[in-house]
């Protein structure tokens, strides 16, 4: 099994899907890595050699930030935002979409589930 950028990459899978298990690597990415190491994109990840890994690895390490790197930037900026009390920093910190979602009736995956609000019964 192969493992780049401390990420244990999937068995029996074409290469262009399995570097995609890499945070920071998507399909237009990876084929593009692929194409770099000149390793085929139909190429199962059960049949890599040593060869194509480490030339893999190497294009990785040098040319794309990715995994433990790029969350800590991703952090630092929306702690940068945070920080400087822009209105994305606010949204951040309430909890709330960051980029003009509406909020009325969506937005649940950030604001997480309903809270039902109970009613009072009128007393007679």
């Amino acid at each position: 099994m192969a493992r780049i950028a401390g990420v244990e990459l999937p068995k029996n899978k074409r290469l262009g899907t399995a570097l995609t298990y890499i945070y920071g690597i998507g399909r237009t990415t990876a084929q593009q890595i692929l194409d770099k190491a000149q390793v085929d994109r139909d190429k199962k990840t059960d049949d890599l050699t040593d060869q194509n890994i480490t030339a893999l690895r190497k294009i990785i390490d040098a040319e794309y930030k990715v995994e433990g790197d790029l969350r800590r930037e991703v952090s630092l900026n929306i702690k940068r935002l945070m920080d400087l009390g822009s209105y994305r920093g606010l949204r951040h910190r309430r909890g709330l979409p960051a980029n003009g979602q509406r909020t009325k009736t969506n937005a649940r995956t950030r604001k997480g589930p309903r809270r039902s609000i109970v009613k009072k019964k009128k007393r007679q």
